[in-house]
């Protein structure tokens, strides 16, 4: 088996970068009262912006919220269990999937005219969003991680009632939701294992 010493000697990032991005991150249930600045939120985006999609199609979109109306909108359509850390973090985003993100591909795609054209089928732009979004929910995560904050993400919602509640009438699909914040009290659950590398990994 690998050891943490010799992965670092392999990778161009330093030891404790490695370890505040992926080691030592862990998902946070709970959170401190401490805030999360707008200047934090736009830092995340402004890195991870970068990072790839298919075509530079950035379809990610990101919602904020931080005002107590607005989080009292989201609860009603979040799992039982995970209302009470969204209603005490000091910030939760919710991440969707832009489903009409075509409309940008002159800007963000420019040396292609005709790039729009090969979207033009919903079902397949749908499922393109979604799976380039998801690529980007990741980039995010390690993006809140980058900033020094924790990352709490949930699937357990009632998607439909989150777009029908936030996005009616907009080509937007919410994915998942994120509380966002210092940890709390008893943030984290036990570190649960992870697969081998050669559990994992084939080489032909």
């Amino acid at each position: 088996m690998t050891t943490f010493a010799e992965q670092d000697q392999a990778l161009e990032l330093p030891a404790d970068v490695q370890n505040l991005l992926f080691r030592e991150a862990r998902t946070a249930n709970s959170f401190s009262s401490e805030p999360v600045t707008d200047e934090q939120v736009r830092a995340i985006y402004d890195l991870v912006k970068w990072a790839p999609t298919s075509k530079n199609t950035q379809p990610l979109r990101v919602l904020v919220l931080r005002s107590a109306e607005a989080r009292a909108r989201l609860l009603p359509h979040m799992a039982p269990g995970n209302r009470g850390k969204t209603e005490a973090a000091p910030l939760t985003v919710v991440l969707a999937a832009d489903v009409d993100f075509h409309e940008n591909l002159p800007q963000v795609f420019p040396h292609a005219p005709g790039a729009k054209d090969a979207f033009s089928d919903e079902a397949g732009r749908v499922e393109f969003a979604k799976l380039n979004s998801l690529l980007q929910v990741g980039y995010f995560i390690i993006g809140v991680r980058a900033a020094g904050l924790a990352a709490g993400p949930m699937t357990g919602f009632d998607a439909a009632g989150v777009d029908k509640e936030f996005f009616d009438g907009k080509p937007l699909r919410s994915l998942v939701v994120v509380n966002v914040g210092k940890p709390g009290e008893n943030p984290w659950f036990d570190r649960l294992p992870r697969l081998d590398f050669d559990q994992v990994v084939e080489t032909l």
